[in-house]
């Protein structure tokens, strides 16, 4: 049996733990089994770039951050757009994979790469998917790969920023990755004591920011930290058309949207700001114990799923159980935070703000 691997989109933390996952059941499983890995995502397969993976390539690499095989970002709105010379990219992976004589295509990826799968799936070639970012948006799955392991190292940047922050008595914004969803924010700024957190689900109101910040000060407590989501919009621009949004941002002066409330923080309050940016950090590393568990799991199930031909099915976790996912199902859909949800109304009633 052949099976082509990639790993597609940002990197994050267990790529190489998952891997792992599906060669060893693989081996396990079967007496004749060739691993292809295709460099650097989508892009390998495309252009054909790619190598045999010897059993020795997936040892030692389940503490190891990255991906051994490469990734990039191709943007599947582009999928159906000819490249530089004109060749059709979906065709050109449909003729890599057939050339090669694949059984299945296991593909590790986020949203984009999860559109690509399912578009790879309906033009009749079989893949098997796992859930992979640090964002933890993929629909189907209660939980990706990376998520915890990017939670810890946020956590980690908003508890050193405490000792600072009492020490000179100043306000301190931690911006969180996590695209346009804030799960990772919002399990970061819990876990750190954030004191504020605003998300992409809940347009805050800074005059409500800033009220939280003063009554703070007026408790005698003389530092705040706010754990902002990268994705985070204030309830004045979410009133606005994505075409006035993207104007307004693009003649913003703010590199983030961090520095944008810092400025309007400090001007209304007359407090020292500071912003600080983890940044692709939370995407580095060695992944935590929790992320090794999971990827493992996830990596097993992957390969049993080939093992029983159930192709076009991402893996993925609901209520604690390893469950299939139809791509279909899969492709296209954010799950967001529910600004409803029991979670959200815990976090208010500790007396955090998420600025509404």
């Amino acid at each position: 049996m052949k099976i082509g691997m990639l790993t597609s989109g940002g990197d994050c933390q267990s790529l190489n733990a998952s891997m792992r996952g599906v060669a060893k059941t693989l081996y396990n499983n079967l007496k004749d089994v060739e691993i292809i890995g295709f460099h650097e995502g989508y892009k390998g397969l495309m252009y054909g770039d790619y190598h045999t993976m010897k059993s020795k390539d997936f040892s030692g690499i389940l503490t190891e951050g990255g991906t051994i095989i490469g990734t990039s970002r191709q943007p599947f709105k582009l999928m159906r757009t000819p490249d530089e010379n004109g060749m059709d990219k979906v065709e050109a992976m449909k003729k890599t994979y057939k050339k090669l004589g694949l059984e299945c295509l296991v593909v590790l990826g986020g949203n984009g790469t999860h559109k690509t799968a399912n578009l790879l799936s309906k033009e009749g070639l079989n893949v098997v998917s796992l859930p992979k970012t640090i964002d933890n948006d993929i629909w189907g799955t209660d939980i990706t790969f990376g998520f915890q392991s990017a939670v810890n190292i946020a956590t980690n940047a908003i508890d050193c920023i405490h000792t600072t922050a009492a020490s000179h008595g100043r306000v301190f914004i931690v911006e969180v990755m996590g695209h346009k969803v804030g799960w990772l924010t919002l399990h970061a700024g819990v876990a750190g004591g954030a004191d504020i957190i605003l998300l992409p689900e809940i347009p805050y109101d800074i005059d409500v920011v800033v009220k939280g910040i003063q009554k703070r000060t007026e408790e005698g407590k003389k530092f705040s930290i706010l754990a902002v989501a990268e994705g985070a919009i204030s309830k004045k621009d979410a009133a606005l058309s994505k075409k006035k949004l993207k104007e307004k941002r693009a003649k913003s002066p703010y590199p983030s949207i961090s520095y944008e409330l810092g400025a309007q923080i400090e001007e209304k309050t007359g407090q020292e700001i500071r912003v600080t940016i983890p940044g692709h950090t939370q995407r580095g590393g060695s992944p935590c114990p929790y992320d090794r568990v999971l990827s493992t799991r996830f990596g097993s199930a992957a390969a049993q799923l080939i093992l029983k031909k159930e192709y076009g099915n991402m893996v993925g976790m609901q209520n604690g159980e390893i469950v299939k996912v139809p791509l279909e199902e899969v492709a296209g859909k954010l799950k967001m935070v529910d600004p409803e949800s029991s979670f959200i109304e815990e976090i208010k009633a500790l007396g955090i703000s998420f600025g509404v």
